[in-house]
């Protein structure tokens, strides 16, 4: 059985939120890319290297550690049976934030150049952050391969 429209429209907004971080993130590491001082190998330690090790540390211990995995499995579960992702306000807060996290490393960045310190912890912090959004929308997909909750998903009227 196919799973209900207000599920296909969750899982798609996982997929959305993650596209739109990741676009997001690369417009503000181009911007740095032109402001922040220094060579070619700080500029891609600070938009690239820390910011993927914190991605793939994130990603690895949502999905390798079953307490962190169980725990946003359920922050999903409950997040859709709540309709959170399937509206246009919660879709324009949740895309709204992430703009407004890469606009914080844009304003560092810039300030850097001015003689500020280093964004280097905001870059990492959205590094993690796309982590968490590419685990949300791996462990999306075992919702649904999940016999009992796919069964609800199924017979459910959504939200």
């Amino acid at each position: 059985m196919i799973p209900k429209e207000s599920w296909r429209l969750f899982r798609r907004m996982q997929y959305s939120v993650l596209a739109v971080g990741v676009l997001v993130y690369a417009a503000a590491a181009i911007d740095a890319w032109g402001v922040v001082p220094g060579q070619a190998l700080f500029k891609w330690r600070l938009t690239t290297l820390f910011p993927g090790v914190y991605l793939v540390v994130t990603l690895g211990a949502v999905l390798w550690i079953p307490p962190l995995r169980r725990a946003i499995r359920r922050h999903l579960w409950v997040s859709y049976q709540t309709g959170f992702g399937q509206s246009p306000i919660s879709v324009i807060v949740g895309m709204g934030l992430l703009v407004a996290v890469a606009g914080l490393m844009v304003w560092e960045a810039h300030g850097l150049a001015r003689g500020g310190p280093s964004p280097g912890g905001a870059f990492s912090g959205y590094g993690a952050g796309l982590g968490l959004l590419v685990a949300q929308a791996a462990l999306s997909r075992s919702i649904e391969s999940d016999p009992k909750l796919r069964a609800q998903i199924e017979t459910s009227d959504g939200p």
